[in-house]
């Protein structure tokens, strides 16, 4: 037991170091793979808040807790992205708390400068270059009244979280050649790419199970992303391991794709192809009309 526990609290340390190691060759390539870290690191808490890899909760958690990231608590990860998983409330804008959609009648008040900021983070290229920062503001503000309202378990998360950025920050500073500013921008980027993964998972539609999207892709994104580019895979089969995906999606191709009304994408070239420069679909949700909160 004592060593299963070392090793699961140590290994995000040695791939930290390994790849803030290489800022002592060029700082760019020490941000490129330290953002990569935090993207595959985010891949692994989802893999985790499913249940996986270990029959121990707690050593699971202990394997994924280090804030190597240090923009998101582990345990609102956890929260929102179970909450997110009652399909019938899939790009919902009030009760999913991962879409991009909005309540019409909230983007018609919205300022003229708002919403061309919301239009272009609704193509790639923006979700890529603003999106982090825009969903962090939300994330946090939400947080924050919540807080303040007196929700224990949030002001839990966010202490934990600081308890655990702790040790990274100190690595940054004080064994690794690269300074902080640069780690920061890395944490950044690595939110950047989970944007690719996460921009078209869910669209518009009638039914729940039309929303989920497949993106057929086998190359070096969908390991990044452990294979969560077979969304709808994922959503109807949750607690499937991330290697079985790919091949359930194969024996069941005609199943899913009728599921889901033929939501897919070949890849994510096709992706960046037909969304890099242009929105897949409009920031107000379109089947909302009428549905609007009071």
């Amino acid at each position: 037991m004592d060593g299963q526990s070392h090793a699961g609290n140590e290994w995000p340390t040695v791939l930290l170091f390994a790849t803030t190691a290489i800022a002592e060759l060029s700082v760019a390539l020490g941000i490129a793979a330290t953002a990569s870290l935090v993207a595959f690191h985010s891949s692994l808490q989802h893999e985790v808040i499913h249940g996986h890899p270990l029959k121990s909760r707690f050593w699971s958690v202990a394997l994924v807790f280090p804030a190597v990231g240090l923009l998101i608590p582990f345990e609102r990860f956890r929260d929102t992205h179970l909450q997110h998983h009652h399909d019938p409330n899939l790009t919902d804008p009030y009760e999913d708390p991962e879409t991009n959609y909005l309540d019409p009648a909230v983007w018609h008040r919205m300022p003229k400068p708002l919403q061309m900021l919301l239009r272009f983070n609704n193509a790639l290229i923006g979700r890529m270059l603003i999106g982090p920062a825009i969903s962090q503001f939300i994330f946090m503000k939400s947080d924050l009244r919540l807080a303040l309202a007196g929700d224990r378990k949030i002001m839990r998360a966010w202490i934990l979280h600081a308890v655990g950025a702790v040790p990274v920050i100190t690595w940054v500073v004080e064994f690794s050649s690269m300074p902080i500013p640069a780690y920061l921008l890395a944490a950044y980027f690595g939110i950047s790419l989970l944007k690719i993964r996460t921009y078209l998972e869910h669209r518009a539609h009638e039914r729940p199970r039309g929303r989920t999207v497949v993106v057929n892709d086998r190359g070096p994104l969908a390991l990044l992303f452990l294979n969560n580019n077979f969304h709808l895979v994922h959503h109807m089969h949750p607690n499937e391991p991330w290697y079985r995906l790919p091949k359930r999606f194969d024996r069941n191709r005609e199943l899913y794709l009728g599921k889901n009304d033929g939501y897919i994408y070949q890849s994510y070239l096709d992706v960046f192809i037909r969304h890099f420069l242009s929105a897949k679909d409009p920031v107000p949700h379109p089947l909302w009309e009428g549905k609007g909160k009071q």
